[in-house]
């Protein structure tokens, strides 16, 4: 099974602010969609509570969510109390790929682990306030950019400009 993280992240690393988005990219909310479409993916608690309930779960996706909290419940999601029991999780599901979805502190201690294969960057071409980041420095070693994927001008969808770019783990 490969483990993917695929995250938005402005030039200042801030991924979020108030447990919410820090901007409007309608066309990397579309890629995101179709990207993790028909695979599964793993979120921690307040991430998948940020998500307008509406969404939730997220559809045609086996959604996993991470919490500490012995009796939260999210119908139609599987929930488990720790990363290494949600991707133990994820394998009993066959699932072929998990998309790592957030929030922080996940994207954190999936990356410490060493439980990542892929990164999936959407780089936003911005730099607002926020409380919550991705490390980019973390990019510098231990993975190679094999491009980009999409690149998106500013414009009425999408309220800054952006590129997506995969990255891949390099071998020890």
């Amino acid at each position: 099974m490969r483990i993917s993280i695929i995250v938005a992240v402005a030039s200042n690393g801030v991924i979020g602010r108030d447990n919410d988005l820090v901007w409007r990219l309608r066309d990397d909310m579309k890629f995101f969609s179709e990207t993790t479409k028909g695979h599964a993916v793993l979120t921690g608690r307040r991430n998948y509570e940020s998500i307008p309930e509406r969404f939730r779960p997220l559809p045609n996706r086996t959604n996993i969510v991470i919490t500490r909290n012995a009796s939260f419940e999210a119908p139609g999601a599987v929930i488990e109390h720790s990363l290494e029991a949600g991707i133990e999780r994820a394998k009993q599901l066959a699932v072929k790929e998990l998309f790592i979805i957030g929030g922080g502190q996940i994207y954190a201690e999936a990356m410490a682990q060493g439980h990542v294969h892929r990164l999936l960057i959407t780089h936003v071409d911005a730099a607002p306030e926020g409380d919550t980041y991705f490390d980019l420095a973390a990019l510098t070693a231990g993975w190679k950019e094999m491009g980009d994927i999409a690149s998106f001008e500013a414009d009425d969808r999408n309220e800054h400009a952006f590129h997506v770019a995969e990255y891949q783990k390099i071998a020890p």
